[in-house]
């Protein structure tokens, strides 16, 4: 109070060279700003004082460096400071320092309302060139789509045309495009949604502020990093893991202030139980901090109901800046891919696409990279989690992106890790029928993706893509067998692929069937192992109920199932009927086919018979537990009944020996 009333008995024609009462009010208000913080009313004078320019051009400098906010900071004085800019009287150097101070304490700005209001005053500076990086960045998080006017997309892609295509020209007309895609006609390169195209400037009042707010009372008001964490520690120049840290999720807006505005914005770290944020939807504003969503659930709830694709370009904004800057890149210049901040990191990341039902095309990028760079086995869980998550690819680019580097992992890697291959996929399948199922709208042949997905495409392209990844887990499947000797393990994370894309049709409603190849059906018949043979038996149960729906509904020329399904399907079923019940494996015009003099080195009695269900190696248990459990003369008798009793036997026979 004392500094306040000394400071506005300060008049304008005060001289400030040699002025010793000025500078000790200087010194007074300076050290209570960078010990204690200004509150609001301290903080709308001194900034009114400074960009006036009254004390003249260097103390309005010194102002900026200590104007540091104990609370909030009043969004009427930022107004009137950028009415100040509008004089054309401060140096640029000193209106650069000022958007600093704007951008790191623009989450304590108690509302933004009338910052909107004069949009278009401060997008008139962005045809400076020295600050049209950070009035870019201003409006960035000023933008909505009211904000978006034809003459101003002109005057971006005018600036484009002259200082080339800069990254804060590009991510502002991206945000652009997202409200007005009519507007923003020209190509944006699809890396924009992970690079970093606004910089996060290193400012003397970070440090400063995080000590002030845990020196007050040890409430932290807000987090004023944008994008990244301060830590104290070395100070190496080698890049360290230290922006995987989730911002705090905390508002600016305190009651006591929030009470005096006509909107009453409603804090989010407030927020404590559902019903209380369906009372206060109108009232929620989304922080700068976008990253600092991911750790409340409430947070996520409000984002994926309000479906703001500003919010949600804000959002990959954030986390694209953090995998790449700050993950992909820090292990080659000496950062630590596995600490415990990288874990949890990337933990939070996979519990909120859970949460979501959906993925960040961000996290999509940054995995086409890292699979290229990847060795398997580090964050191997992490990484194959996000990887699950990754939505539709065209069938024209899914080689590329996603097969070839998982295929040179998987062929060169152990039997544990083909395994996490395989369920990963089946995950990913998983949630890409599933997604069809519930969110697709049909219209004819042709499908929409939800508003969140960067893509659009027909059915017949998402059915491209699916019959893409089951054709590439069929060929993993067929050789990962045979590098690990048909293992029982391996074989069961492909049977668990393909209980999912036998069900295809009646349980997603996607009219696509498509059959295992041989290289996965022959180790799965004549494995050695009873639970991989029962599954193979439900499989094609499923399979010919599949196919016997789909042809059902193709006679009344709902769609169209190849031929060349049905014959496959028929052939593997003769197959299995005859090697588990007929007796006729090895006969002529059979699949297998073994030549009779080499069947007769094999000195196998009745080789035909070698796999019937009493005979086969699979099931040798159970024969034996039953031949110890039942008596001969009660086996002999059995074999004396009636052909239809002694079916019906051998269907309960069937049964206990799966």
């Amino acid at each position: 109070r004392i500094a306040k009333e000394r400071w506005l008995s300060w008049n304008a024609g005060t001289p400030w060279m040699g002025n010793d009462v000025l500078e000790r009010n200087l010194v007074l208000v300076e050290r209570m700003g960078l010990t204690r913080g200004l509150p609001p009313e301290v903080i709308s004078t001194m900034l009114d004082y400074a960009m006036s320019l009254r004390m003249g051009g260097a103390p309005c400098v010194r102002v900026l460096k200590f104007l540091i906010p104990a609370t909030v900071v009043p969004q009427e004085a930022i107004v009137r400071a950028v009415a100040w800019l509008c004089v054309g009287k401060i140096a640029i150097s000193t209106q650069v320092l000022f958007l600093k101070w704007v951008l790191t304490f623009f989450d304590m700005i108690d509302s933004k309302d009338h910052l909107r209001s004069i949009y278009g005053f401060i997008f008139n500076f962005v045809t400076e060139e020295h600050l049209c990086p950070y009035i870019c960045h201003l409006l960035y998080l000023l933008t909505r789509k009211e904000c978006v006017r034809p003459f101003r997309v002109r005057k971006l892609l005018d600036l484009q045309a002259k200082l080339g295509r800069q990254p804060f020209l590009l991510h502002l007309l991206s945000l652009y495009k997202v409200f007005c895609p009519e507007l923003v006609t020209t190509a944006l390169p699809s890396k924009l949604r992970v690079s970093g195209g606004f910089k996060n400037h290193v400012t003397p009042w970070k440090g400063v502020l995080n000590a002030i707010q845990k020196r007050n009372t040890g409430q932290v008001t807000s987090d004023i990093r944008l994008t990244i964490g301060v830590k104290d520690g070395s100070n190496s120049r080698k890049r360290k893991c230290n922006h995987l840290q989730l911002p705090s999720l905390n508002s600016a807006v305190q009651r006591n202030l929030s009470s005096t505005n006509s909107r009453k914005v409603f804090p989010l770290e407030q927020l404590h139980s559902f019903p209380e944020l369906l009372d206060n939807l109108h009232r929620i504003e989304l922080p700068s901090q976008m990253g600092s969503l991911l750790g409340s659930s409430l947070a996520l709830c409000y984002l994926d109901y309000v479906q703001d694709d500003s919010a949600f370009l804000r959002l990959n904004f954030w986390l694209g800046h953090a995998l790449h800057e700050e993950f992909l890149f820090c292990s080659r210049e000496g950062g630590s891919g596995c600490s415990s901040e990288t874990l949890h990191f990337l933990n939070r990341l996979i519990s909120t696409q859970n949460f979501l039902q959906e993925g960040f095309f961000s996290t999509e990028s940054f995995l086409y990279k890292f699979l290229n760079v990847w060795d398997g086995s580090l964050l191997r869980p992490q990484i194959l989690g996000l990887l699950s998550h990754i939505p539709v690819v065209p069938s024209s680019c899914i080689h590329q992106l996603l097969f070839e580097p998982l295929m040179q992992l998987f062929f060169s890697s152990t039997l544990f890790f083909k395994c996490s291959v395989i369920e990963c996929l089946n995950d990913m399948l998983l949630k890409w029928l599933t997604w069809h199922s519930v969110y697709s709208v049909e219209d004819g042949l042709d499908i929409s993706l939800n508003s969140h997905t960067p893509m659009n495409m027909t059915l017949s392209g998402f059915m491209d893509s699916v019959m893409e990844l089951v054709l590439f887990v069929g060929r993993l499947a067929t050789v990962g067998l045979q590098l690990e000797g048909c293992s029982s393990l391996l074989l069961s994370f492909v049977l668990d692929f393909y209980e999912t894309v036998c069900d295809m049709f009646l349980k997603f409603e996607l009219p696509l069937v498509v059959m295992p190849p041989v290289g996965v059906f022959y180790p799965a018949l004549f494995a050695t192992d009873p639970v991989s043979v029962d599954r193979l038996c439900f499989i094609m149960c499923r399979y010919k109920q599949n196919l016997t729906a789909a042809k059902f509904q193709q006679q009344e020329h709902v769609f169209h199932i190849s031929s060349q399904t049905y014959r496959e399907f028929n052939r593997y079923q003769l197959l299995m009927v005859s090697t588990l019940w007929n007796s006729r494996l090895f006969q002529p015009g059979m699949a297998v086919e073994v030549d009779h003099n080499l069947l007769a080195l094999s000195k196998v009695p009745e080789p035909s018979a070698s796999f019937t269900l009493i005979r086969h190696p699979a099931f040798v248990g159970y024969a034996l537990d039953f031949h110890l459990k039942v008596p001969f003369q009660s086996i002999h008798a059995i074999m004396l009944l009636p052909q239809a009793n002694f079916c019906q036997w051998f269907d309960n026979f069937f049964l206990f020996c799966s």
